[in-house]
């Protein structure tokens, strides 16, 4: 009887909640389901939008990136998606909702097996075995394009109007996707898309937009004579600075003490003096734009004026950025060695009033290639989603520029991926079949989703696509147009394969990752803040 005699053992702070087990891994399956619920409805291009209202800002959205980073998930599980939804826009732009909706789907399939007591390890080995299956298998069907054909602009814009067909900018997804195109055209071979701009100006209609084959940033703030200083230029050269060219700049950085009173104008006219020897500077250099990051005083700008020099204070660090690498220019925190080396040069400068606003346009940049697109519109709700739908755009065909396979979108790939993972499961002789099997009904939820949210009877259209894919129709997906099934791929609803192949991996990872999780356990601090009203919400462990 002395082992009852022995103290109790005490590993955790008093007050820590620890949950463990199958009900633990159920448990963080349905709370990933939670989220899946919330986005699964903007999927395709019938999706819903969701209104998301936060404080005094209303974000209308049917992105899936967006919409899960907005929604604030505090469930350690189910923060798992709002990672991979990150990592997916982050890596390819597009297929945010997808990689979710796939995880999700997964995790349901399964569900039933970690109910039954098939250990979570099995079913996390069968999911690798599928995943290794499928990846293999989309990347031997993808399709080959070459980029150096004329007919590549035409591949790219197919593959930026499927990314846009689920957008708010659906109905101009043609205009938007030959500018798109254009903008990604214009870079270097490195296509690093912080060299396209997009900026957004109220007013007008959204066909207003256009793209400016250059650097273009709105109108700073201005003193007296700026109005007349030259507002066009040609073949132009370029200095930046780090410098604050304003008289009042010298009196507050310096102290002076004064025997006699009489000595104080040599200090004012040295303080103008100080100014004037910068301005000189500049003026000398043979730099026609002078643009800085910090302010331009009234004092500078009517001398610039008066000289035929264009100036601009207050510069945004991005724009600026952008301009130096683009027309070559050096940026200077200091005037004493300005020399034709740190200066830039574009073909056209000018200053063009686009709506209520005013912005500086630079075009045939030399050194780096660039772009910018300004965005018109009615709300501000819907230009910043139309600005979410062409960084995605932008992001998919960068990736198609460079990864020159696509696949059939409208849910056909994961069709033909579910039908060769179902013929796949049957060649395995272990319990793992089953498990096979699961993701390839996982993979059918695209599809599925794509039908329901368009309003149409996704059991009979599902069942088509089975029987078509049985009889070798690779490529054949949703027909949003006309309730049926139809050859994406000479439909041109074309997907890069590397999104695909992200999102599936991605999804693979996350359902893995969850499903070997069976303890949670909470440290006592990290509910303190709400752990007053669990207690008159909900009883203790033990106190049923």
């Amino acid at each position: 009887m002395s082992y009852m005699m022995q103290p109790r053992i005490v590993l955790l702070k008093e007050g820590t909640d620890t949950s463990q087990g199958v009900p633990q891994i159920i448990s963080n399956i349905n709370a990933c389901q939670v989220v899946t619920e919330i986005v699964k409805t903007t999927l395709g291009p019938r999706g819903m939008d969701k209104l998301i209202h936060e404080g005094q800002n209303v974000t209308i959205s049917n992105d899936g990136a967006t919409i899960i980073k907005l929604l604030d998930i505090v469930h350690p599980a189910a923060k798992t998606l709002v990672d991979i939804a990150k990592s997916q826009d982050a890596e390819v732009g597009d297929g945010t909702t997808s990689v979710v909706l796939l995880a999700g789907s997964m995790l349901e399939n399964v569900k039933t097996f970690i109910e039954d007591g098939v250990h979570p390890q099995v079913i996390i080995k069968g999911f690798r075995m599928a995943q290794a299956a499928a990846l293999d298998k989309l990347r031997e069907i993808a399709v080959q394009i070459d980029a150096k054909e004329q007919s590549a602009t035409e591949v790219l814009m197919h593959c930026a109007g499927t990314a846009m067909n689920s957008k708010l900018i659906s109905g101009n997804k043609d205009f938007f996707a030959k500018m798109v195109v254009d903008a990604v055209n214009h870079l270097d071979e490195d296509l690093d898309i912080d060299m396209v701009g997009i900026k957004k100006v109220p007013g007008g209609s959204i066909t207003d937009s256009f793209l400016v084959e250059g650097v273009a940033f709105k109108k700073t703030f201005s003193y007296a004579g700026f109005e007349q200083q030259t507002k066009k230029f040609t073949n132009p050269k370029i200095v930046v600075l780090n410098v604050e060219l304003e008289l009042k700049s010298e009196k507050e950085n310096a102290e002076i003490r004064l025997k006699d009173p009489s000595q104080y104008q040599s200090i004012v006219d040295a303080e103008w003096k100080i100014i004037y020897d910068k301005l000189d500077k500049i003026v000398a250099s043979g730099a026609q734009i002078v643009l800085s990051r910090l302010p331009i005083g009234d004092l500078a700008t009517q001398f610039f004026a008066d000289r035929g020099l264009f100036c601009a204070g207050r510069v945004e660090g991005p724009d600026l950025q952008r301009v130096m690498r683009a027309t070559g220019a050096v940026i200077q925190t200091s005037l004493n060695d300005l020399n034709e080396g740190v200066l830039g040069t574009c073909e056209t400068f000018e200053e063009r009033q686009i709506g209520g606003e005013r912005f500086n346009l630079m075009t045939g940049c030399p050194e780096a290639k660039t772009a910018t697109i300004l965005l018109r519109g009615g709300a501000n709700q819907f230009i910043e989603e139309t600005e979410r739908s062409l960084h995605d755009a932008i992001m998919v065909v960068k990736r198609a520029s460079k990864h020159t396979k696509v696949v059939g979108g409208g849910g056909a790939i994961e069709m033909e991926l579910s039908r060769f993972l179902r013929e796949y499961s049957r060649t395995i002789h272990s319990k793992i079949q089953l498990i096979v099997a699961a993701y390839a009904k996982s993979l059918e939820i695209i599809p599925l989703q794509l039908c329901q949210n368009a309003g149409f009877d996704s059991t009979i259209i599902v069942n088509q696509l089975r029987a078509k894919h049985a009889q070798g129709s690779r490529w054949e997906g949703v027909d949003i147009e006309n309730e049926g099934t139809v050859d994406t791929i000479k439909s041109f609803v074309w997907e890069p394969a590397m999104l695909k192949e992200n999102a599936l991996s991605a999804a693979t990872e996350a359902a893995c990752m969850i499903l070997s999780v069976d303890e949670t356990v909470r440290n006592a601090r990290s509910q303190a803040h709400g752990a007053t009203s669990q207690q008159h919400a909900m009883p203790g462990r033990g106190g049923r």
